[in-house]
């Protein structure tokens, strides 16, 4: 019979481990406690010399703003400075903060993902299948228009050995095998339908011994398996009522077999993101790995499989994701409409990807400006687009010049004036009427204008204070105001074709003003948009998202003229001239953006040629009652 009083003792001894390091007997917990500040200490060191010696910035990635008298005030770090992102960085605080924004390139980039860029600044290539260069470059681009520098561009493909040396240890650690079960039969072993159709049990492939798991890893690595014939596991905990600890794959084999876009043929298998991405955030030096709030049960296997290594572990925390109301943002939705044709690409000017806001005219400036107004919060936010155009219309109204610009021009001739007379004034039309340091340019008043088709009635009445028939209207910065006295009808159309006016320059203040533009103006495109969808939740309607497009989500407008002052505009941009965070390219057409007075906020196109202009209106302006009535 053992001693009583020395089992304890040697019980004691058991819990004892040697640091070589240092040559001191400490607990199995103080090592394990030492190894990881060790690990953590090596990985950032590396991600510091892989890293460009730009130290500016914070949150890992420098933005570099034009700043401008006019810019709109606001505090660019405030969502750093409280709520949400201040409490992580009290929980885990580091001298050097070292985030990551790992989008997986299968799709363009989204506004939802310039609430992630600016919060959390890789690549997750782990699935060849779905992944294409195209999109890589189009991240990159997206990143850059925003006005980021990130320290370091890396890819989960960067780590595949690394990857792979940790799958083999983790088998040796009892701690991972292959299986070959179905698809149907994981499901089963997890409990049917969300767990809830029976209980939890694992596959007989987890009894093998870890050198048979071993052997049958490396047959996966060297193509002796078809596609699903096997997969590695994570030997987690089955029977925990978290789903994402319920044995998840680590390592498969593609169904298709596509050379990945950066490693080529070299892997047969691929890591799953539940693998790569804890791993290349310890690899990677990472200090707060942030994500959506979807991601809140990931935390648990995400801890699991660090210490289940004992590599350093990064501190894995969530916020609440972008929603906006009447709109799509997942990828599979949009390639939908894409691939159907309901849009023109991933561009299209109606969607919320980065690339359509950027064709849109949105500049980067007012999407950082709206991600902190939103703020960060462990919350999920839903939006109405109209708070999104709102802030954008805040953005531009004191930073972008005035012009003139009907979208459906119609002829008024000013008669009554002498015949030799062809231009009555020349009109010094300011480019805005609160900075006169922008300047202006010159309009001439000439016999004949054109005004737009819906400012005149052929019937007058008493509450309407547009042009008709005897009545008298303003046009903006012109020294006299006109009275219509006639019109002429096409027979076949219906349309007013011609109104002719005379100078009421004896009259009474006229009350209301519309815009106009002279005889011999820039004919352009102007393409008008408004939400894509009718409803607020597209998805949810019945028949699909086809079946929820709105008709007059886009009104084109072939005949549209512009003032003079375009052509000025067009080349001393980019407008605004504060970028807001420093990406705009001087070159890109969409930088040449212009209010168009009682119309809205316009920019230039990608379409547009030297002979063609074509116009996206960005933004309507918000319109008082007097202005709104027909």
């Amino acid at each position: 019979m053992a001693d009583p009083d020395i089992n304890p003792v040697i019980k004691d001894l058991g819990q004892l481990q040697l640091d070589k390091e240092t040559g001191e007997i400490v607990s199995k917990r103080e090592f394990k406690k030492r190894q990881q500040k060790r690990a953590r200490k090596v990985a950032v060191a590396a991600a510091r010399a892989e890293r460009s010696h730009d130290t500016q910035g914070s949150a890992g990635a420098s933005r570099q703003p034009r700043t401008n008298s006019s810019s709109p005030k606001a505090d660019a770090d405030l969502m750093f400075k409280q709520g949400f992102l201040a409490d992580v960085y009290a929980e885990v605080p580091a001298t050097e903060v070292v985030t990551r924004f790992p989008p997986e390139p299968n799709g363009h980039l989204h506004l939802g993902h310039a609430k992630a860029m600016a919060i959390d600044f890789g690549f997750d290539d782990t699935n060849p299948d779905a992944e294409d260069q195209t999109y890589v470059n189009s991240i990159v681009e997206s990143i850059r228009w925003l006005g980021f520098t990130p320290h370091v561009i890396s890819y989960s493909s960067d780590n595949f050995d690394k990857l792979y040396e940790l799958a083999e240890q983790l088998i040796g650690l009892g701690k991972a095998y292959v299986c070959h079960c179905d698809e149907a039969a994981v499901k089963r072993q997890r409990g049917g339908h969300k767990g809830r159709e029976g209980p939890r049990y694992r596959c007989h492939h987890a009894e093998q011994a870890p050198a048979l798991n071993l052997d049958k890893f490396r047959m996966m690595r060297d193509g002796k398996f078809e596609p699903r014939a096997a997969f590695l596991r994570l030997k987690q905990d089955i029977v925990n009522p978290n789903p994402q600890m319920w044995d998840l794959a680590a390592y498969r084999i593609p169904k298709d077999q596509k050379p990945h876009h950066r490693t080529g043929d070299k892997w047969k298998i691929y890591p799953t993101y539940d693998f790569a991405h804890c791993l290349c955030d310890s690899l990677e030096g990472i200090t707060h790995s942030l994500c959506t709030s979807e991601f809140v049960p990931s935390r648990e296997s995400y801890e699991w499989l660090i210490q289940s290594l004992g590599v350093y572990e990064p501190a894995q925390r969530e916020f609440g994701r972008l929603h906006l109301n009447g709109a799509v943002m997942g990828k599979r939705d949009i390639a939908a409409l894409v691939e159907s044709k309901v849009v023109r690409g991933w561009d299209d000017p109606r969607l919320y990807t980065l690339v359509g806001l950027r064709r849109r005219g949105i500049p980067p400036g007012a999407v950082l400006s709206f991600i902190n107004e939103l703020g960060a919060t462990t919350s999920r936010t839903f939006i109405q687009t109209a708070r999104f155009e709102q802030s954008v219309r805040k953005y531009l109204e004191t930073t972008v010049p005035r012009l003139m610009l009907v979208l459906d021009p119609v002829r008024l001739v000013v008669v009554g004036e002498p015949a030799a007379a062809a231009c009555f004034a020349e009109c010094c039309i300011p480019f805005s009427t609160k900075d006169p340091d922008l300047g202006g340019y010159i309009q001439p008043l000439t016999r004949t204008i054109y005004i737009d088709r819906a400012d005149f009635r052929e019937t007058a009445s008493e509450d309407y204070f547009r042009l008709a028939p005897g009545k008298t209207v303003g046009l903006f910065q012109a020294p006299f105001p006109v009275k219509a006295v006639s019109y002429t009808r096409c027979d076949t159309t219906g349309l007013v074709t011609e109104i002719r006016g005379v100078f009421d320059k004896e009259g009474p203040k006229p009350k209301s003003y519309i815009h106009w533009v002279p005889e011999g103006s820039q004919r352009v495109e102007a393409r008008v948009y408004a939400t894509l969808f009718k409803s607020d939740n597209p998805r949810s309607t019945g028949g699909g998202l086809e079946n929820d497009i709105r008709p007059d989500s886009e009104t084109i407008y072939p005949t549209a003229l512009v003032s003079a002052g375009f052509d000025e505009v067009r080349k001393t941009g980019p407008w605004p001239k504060v970028g807001g965070a420093g990406g705009e390219d001087k070159a890109a057409p969409e930088s040449a953006r212009f209010q168009a007075v009682r119309v809205g906020y316009f920019a230039v196109d990608r379409d547009a040629t030297t002979g063609h202009v074509v116009l996206n209106r960005i933004v309507s302006l918000k319109e008082d009652g007097a202005k709104a009535k027909p």
